[in-house]
């Protein structure tokens, strides 16, 4: 891993695994493309561990006043949003790990990395998840704001968490997002949960791949850049999704699924 192959894919993470088009299948697609070795695990954990805390520092005062509430609810029993929501995440991320874990492993049996079936899966990915996100968040009304969001809403996008693992370019983010969507949750709601609850899933990964981090100068250029990337693509996020939809990303993503198709074919 030269330094720079570890800025090129430290942007990418950073632009990536917050936007709804999949870290996975950019992380995946751009060594293939130019013909570099795969990524080992201890960098892929550096570029997630980058944007874990580029999410954390974000949400810093979100995370507090969650923690707190959820402290508070089940200490004190006061009821809050706050503490609400912080209980929903818990909820919602258990069955998301457990169902992650063992589709995971079965992912890795169907579609081997490094494999011709691989990309061709990513490309589908992209396309149909592109197609799904389109049409839903043009079809669903806005009507649901985060402070709204109920535990039946809360656990079925926690769960739609487990698919990201299941087919390679699926996208966490996308997938998250477009279910909240579905589920007529408003776009800028739809995308601050979806990044409050990746930030327990990320994390748990990177804690149970500690054994595998190698502190190297490449190690260190991933992780600053998708940390700085990152920080700067969720404040874009949320911004633009004020008023904004999600329709570019969704074209953006069946482009880069047919351009995927179209280099695996003349190759």
């Amino acid at each position: 891993m030269t330094i720079f192959q570890a800025l090129i894919l430290g942007i990418v993470q950073g632009l990536t695994e917050l936007l709804p088009v999949s870290s996975s299948a950019h992380l995946a697609i751009f060594p293939w493309i130019f013909k570099w070795n795969e990524i080992p695990e201890s960098f892929d954990i550096a570029l997630h561990f980058g944007t874990l805390l580029a999410i954390s520092l974000f949400f810093l005062k979100d995370w507090i006043s969650l923690i707190k509430g959820g402290f508070n609810q089940a200490v004190k029993k006061e009821k809050t949003t706050e503490g609400k929501m912080f209980w929903f995440l818990v909820i919602a991320t258990i069955p998301a790990g457990i169902i992650s874990l063992i589709l995971d492993k079965l992912s890795d049996i169907i579609f081997p990395e490094g494999t011709k079936i691989y990309i061709i899966a990513i490309a589908v990915a992209l396309i149909v998840m592109g197609i799904v996100l389109y049409l839903v968040d043009k079809k669903s009304k806005s009507v649901v704001k985060y402070e709204q969001i109920t535990l039946k809403q809360a656990v079925l996008i926690g769960i739609s968490q487990a698919l990201a693992a299941a087919f390679p370019g699926v996208s966490r983010s996308g997938i998250t997002m477009t279910v909240a969507r579905l589920l007529k949750i408003d776009r800028e709601s739809a995308a601050k949960y979806s990044f409050l609850l990746s930030t327990p899933i990320i994390l748990a990964a990177v804690i149970f791949s500690l054994d595998a981090f190698e502190f190297s100068m490449a190690f260190l250029i991933g992780v600053f850049t998708s940390f700085i990337v990152g920080i700067f693509v969720i404040k874009f996020l949320m911004n633009y999704l004020k008023k904004g939809s999600f329709k570019v990303f969704a074209i953006y993503r069946i482009i880069f699924g047919v351009i995927i198709l179209f280099l695996t074919f003349i190759r």
